[in-house]
C-alpha cells in the first residue's frame, strides 16, 4: 500500500456570480481563469457542472493547464445527474426505475472525464445520488450496473439515505474499490448521519451545511448552501477527517456550503486545523469573512491580487 498523501481540501465549483466580490477581486476573469486563481489557494476544486451538462473535452483541457500553477492540484468530479437522478426529481423519488440516461450520456461523460484523467489531474469519480435513492435490491442491482461502467476511474458513492450504511454495502464498496463518501448535511427522517469510512484507497468528506430550514425547501436553489460552519463544528469534523485520512492513501475534504463564498472560507479554516502550511486566503474573502485573519499566515495571503 502506498505512504498516504497530504490531505487535499477545497471547495465544490468555482463558477457563482455571488463569488464575485466575496472570494475573487473585480474583473478577476478578465485577468485570470478562476480554476488558476483558486488553485493558489487550494489542492482540491470538485467539478460541480459536470452534474448539469458533460464537460466538454476542450473545457476540461483548459481547466487542467489552469491548474498548473500548483503542481499538487487535482480535480474531483461529478457524474451528470442522468445516471444518478430522474429526470424530474423534484417531483418523483429517484430509484432504478426512475433514472433514465439517454444512450449517448456515457460517452459524453467519458469523453469529458477522459480530458481531465489524460493530464492526470482527475482524482476521483463522484456519483451522488439523492436521499430518495434507498437501498433496494434493484437499487443495488443498479448502482454495481453503474459503478461497472465507470470502473475506469476512482470512484467514490456519496448515498444520502441512512439504509445504505450497514456492513453489507461497506463489504460490497471494499470489494470493488469504492469509495464512500462521508457528508454532513441536515439531518432530517432517515438522512444519512456523519460517518468515517474509508472502503477505497480514496477517502471521501463533503460538507453540505446546515440549514436545516432550507434543505428541502428553498425557493432559490443556493439557500441550501448559505451555511457558515463554525470553527466548534470543523474542529468536530476534523476528528473524523483524520480518521479517514489514517485509513486512506488520498483523501479529498470537499466544502460545498458554497454560498457567497463561505465553502471557500471553511476550507481555509480546515486547513489551518489540519496543519497545513502555509495557509493563504485571497483579500477578497479576508475582506468578506474577517475572522480569517486570525487563520492565514498573513504575509502569503495577497499574492494574486497583486501578480
Amino acid at each position: 500500500m502506498a505512504p498516504p498523501e497530504p490531505i487535499r481540501i477545497g471547495p465544490a465549483g468555482w463558477s457563482y456570480q455571488d463569488w464575485e466580490g466575496t472570494v475573487y477581486p473585480k474583473g478577476l476573469k478578465r485577468r485570470q481563469h478562476p480554476v488558476a486563481f483558486l488553485a493558489q489557494y487550494f489542492d482540491l476544486i470538485e467539478i460541480n457542472t459536470s452534474f448539469y451538462g458533460h464537460i466538454k473535452p476542450g473545457l476540461g483541457r483548459q481547466w487542467s493547464r489552469a491548474a498548473e500553477v500548483n503542481p499538487e492540484f487535482l480535480f474531483t468530479a461529478k457524474l451528470n445527474r442522468a445516471f444518478t437522478h430522474s429526470p424530474v426529481a423534484v417531483v418523483e423519488s429517484t430509484s432504478a426505475a426512475t433514472i433514465k440516461p439517454n444512450p449517448e450520456d456515457e460517452s459524453l461523460a467519458k469523453a469529458g472525464l477522459d480530458s481531465i484523467a489524460a493530464e492526470n489531474k482527475l482524482g476521483a469519480l463522484l456519483i451522488q445520488f439523492p436521499v430518495s435513492f434507498k437501498n433496494t435490491e434493484e437499487n443495488r442491482a443498479y448502482l454495481a450496473s453503474l459503478l461497472e461502467r465507470f470502473r475506469e476511474y476512482p470512484r467514490v458513492v456519496e448515498i444520502r439515505h441512512a439504509t445504505w450504511n450497514d456492513q453489507q454495502t461497506l463489504r460490497a464498496f471494499a470489494e470493488q474499490g469504492v469509495g464512500f463518501c462521508n457528508i454532513d448535511q441536515p439531518i432530517l427522517g432517515r438522512s444519512l448521519r456523519p460517518t468515517a469510512h474509508v472502503t477505497s484507497p480514496v477517502g471521501y468528506v463533503r460538507l453540505h451545511g446546515r440549514r436545516y430550514d432550507q434543505w428541502f425547501t428553498a425557493e432559490r436553489p443556493h439557500d441550501r448552501y448559505d451555511y457558515l460552519y463554525t470553527a466548534d463544528e470543523l474542529q468536530w469534523w476534523k476528528g473524523r477527517i483524520d480518521q479517514v485520512a489514517e485509513k486512506a492513501e488520498k483523501t479529498f475534504v470537499v466544502t460545498n456550503n458554497h454560498y457567497k463564498g463561505k465553502a471557500a472560507a471553511n476550507a481555509v479554516e480546515l486547513k489551518r486545523m489540519l496543519g497545513q502550511r502555509p495557509v493563504k486566503a485571497p483579500a477578497t474573502l479576508i475582506e468578506t469573512y474577517p475572522r480569517l485573519r486570525e487563520v492565514v499566515d498573513s504575509e502569503t495571503s495577497f499574492l494574486s491580487e497583486s501578480s
